[in-house]
């Protein structure tokens, strides 16, 4: 008679045949119910099927490697000024539709010029960073002055800069459409220009009154290329090209400042050497800029 462990062994070999064929069965439902959701989910289409089997056949392709973004390059100019980059008019004729002043006299307004100023020298490329403000010192609310062209270079060298070129200041100031003032052909109250009162009241000697103002104070008075102030507020020195050997007369006044004079972009005073000082007179700077 069998013993007791063989009656178990026995009992448990069909237990086990039964519980391979339920899972063999339970897998080839579970296929079934994937291939007809499959299929519900094409539509029933064998076509669309048969597609996605070879497409599943096909090895994977991994996506293209990631490539990362060259670096930004570094701007042109630092932060406080702005690249200028265009083709420069070496001579330019403006005429002048309606005048202010006896248009003879040396300092004459012009209320309006034609809105077409006409190249007649040569166009030469030109690139390089100037200050967008006239320069102020740190922890001062208004520009430098009593600047004369001797100051303005030390200054401007102090800083690692130099000071502008005549052509350099004309060019930033009119831009490629050579316009007469920086904002435009038709003079506009938006520089620090045309006051009247221009002296204190001195009974002893004639005396300037200071009447600048902060170096941001007139957004609008603004040239092509975003400079500030380049008519109106202060004179500006600059360098005469063609007169670097004529020390002590190297250089010439830009811009004009708050009196009622022309204050536009290309006329200059020449009359002073490069010692001259005064509290009209301020600084604006250049550089070179790397090629673009």
């Amino acid at each position: 008679m069998p013993s007791d462990g063989a009656v178990v062994a026995d009992s448990e070999a069909p237990k086990s045949a039964l519980s391979r064929r339920h899972i063999g069965l339970g897998a080839m439902i579970a296929v079934g119910i994937a291939v007809v959701a499959s299929g519900a989910a094409f539509g029933g289409d064998r076509a669309k099927a048969k597609a996605v089997a070879t497409l599943a056949s096909k090895p994977l392709v991994p996506p293209p490697e990631l490539v990362a973004p060259s670096a930004v390059a570094p701007p042109a100019c630092p932060p406080e000024m702005v690249l200028v980059e265009g083709d420069y008019c070496t001579d330019v004729r403006q005429d002048c539709n309606k005048w202010l002043d006896e248009e003879t006299l040396p300092f004459a307004r012009c209320a309006e010029y034609s809105h077409r100023s006409r190249c007649v020298g040569k166009r030469v490329a030109m690139r390089f960073c100037i200050d967008r403000r006239e320069y102020t010192r740190p922890g001062e609310k208004l520009p430098q002055n009593q600047a004369s062209f001797d100051i303005a270079s030390k200054t401007c060298s102090s800083l690692g800069k130099r000071i502008c070129t005549d052509n350099e200041w004309n060019f930033a100031c009119e831009g490629e459409d050579m316009l007469p003032y920086p904002y435009g052909y038709e003079r506009k109250p938006v520089c620090n220009q045309d006051q009247t009162d221009l002296f204190e009241k001195n009974p002893h000697m004639q005396v300037l009154a200071d009447l600048r103002e902060p170096a941001d104070a007139r957004p609008e008075c603004k040239s092509p290329f975003g400079v500030e102030n380049m008519t109106g507020n202060m004179d500006e020195p600059v360098a005469r090209e063609g007169f670097e050997n004529n020390a002590p007369f190297r250089n010439a006044l830009k811009g004009g400042w708050w009196m009622p004079a022309r204050n536009r972009c290309r006329p200059a005073t020449t009359a002073h050497d490069d010692y001259f000082k005064d509290i009209q007179i301020g600084v604006r700077c250049c550089e070179g800029a790397p090629p673009g």
